[in-house]
């Protein structure tokens, strides 16, 4: 999982870097890298490509979408570390979500850390101009769709390839980032086709190791070590984009930071 987070990391770097280039014009870059990588390694590897539990397979697909265009919408119009901070809410849509469909126990002082984290959302919110409403509900947003994509994944760990698991995000966010593409298309010049080719590796990378990890351990304490791409944001923030933040933005970060790890020692 730490892997997974510094491709992450670098991934949402890179978004940053062409805020020109419509959200939804990266994911379907991104898409079309990851779908013909998948498919051609799972063919050398001889695994079937359409999986065998395909509605849950397409459900990862449906809700990792989602989840996918809301947090690259907030990539590119909020800070890079609130747009992260808010979305590794994730592990506690993750965490609250086990509970009803893998069966994974959460003890009732979990849900006070859950708060702790929800409330450093809100004092981020609330202290950081950048951060409206609007943003900060898309960034929930994207959090709770992840939630469920990662669930979905660990369901199922026993049926499926990793890759086929990955080649289903691609499969199902192709079609709909298209067709909306069309409509809002901006073309990418020079050195835009090098950060899209980059954002493909890093994301294809990252999917895989994440993969990996929710298929072998706990759903939560997987999900909690994502919080370290908050260091990361605002180590990446600060020296290629020059973003520094109000002292009680910075409180709400380590509240959130705080939840999360607190969340972890329990279990």
């Amino acid at each position: 999982m730490l892997l997974a987070g510094i491709f992450f990391a670098l991934m949402n770097v890179s978004v940053k870097f062409i805020p020109h280039i419509p959200a939804i014009e990266i994911i379907l870059f991104r898409s079309v890298f990851s779908l013909i990588f998948s498919y051609l390694v799972l063919k050398k590897q001889g695994v079937y490509v359409f999986g065998n539990n395909k509605p849950l397979l397409v459900l990862r697909g449906v809700v990792g979408s989602i989840g996918l265009i809301s947090f690259f919408y907030t990539l590119q119009k909020i800070p890079l570390a609130s747009a992260v901070t808010m979305q590794y809410l994730s592990p506690i849509f993750t965490s609250i979500l086990g509970v009803y469909f893998l069966k994974e126990r959460v003890k009732p002082i979990q849900f006070l850390f859950f708060a702790v984290s929800f409330a450093g959302v809100l004092v981020l919110q609330g202290f950081d101009t950048r951060v409206n409403l609007l943003y900060a509900g898309i960034g929930i947003t994207s959090a709770l769709f992840s939630g469920m994509a990662y669930n979905v994944i660990r369901k199922l760990k026993n049926t499926e390839h990793p890759l086929v698991i990955i080649f289903y995000f691609p499969l199902v966010t192709l079609p709909v980032a298209g067709v909306v593409s069309f409509f809002t298309w901006v073309q990418p010049l020079g050195w835009d086709w090098l950060w899209l080719l980059w954002i493909g590796i890093c994301t294809q990378t990252a999917q895989y190791f994440m993969t990996l990890a929710y298929q072998n351990a706990n759903v939560a304490k997987v999900s909690s070590l994502s919080y370290l791409g908050i260091v990361y944001a605002l180590i990446f923030g600060f020296f290629f984009f020059g973003e520094t933040f109000q002292v009680m933005s910075y409180v709400g970060m380590t509240l959130v930071l705080v939840g999360i790890l607190l969340n972890l020692r329990v279990k």
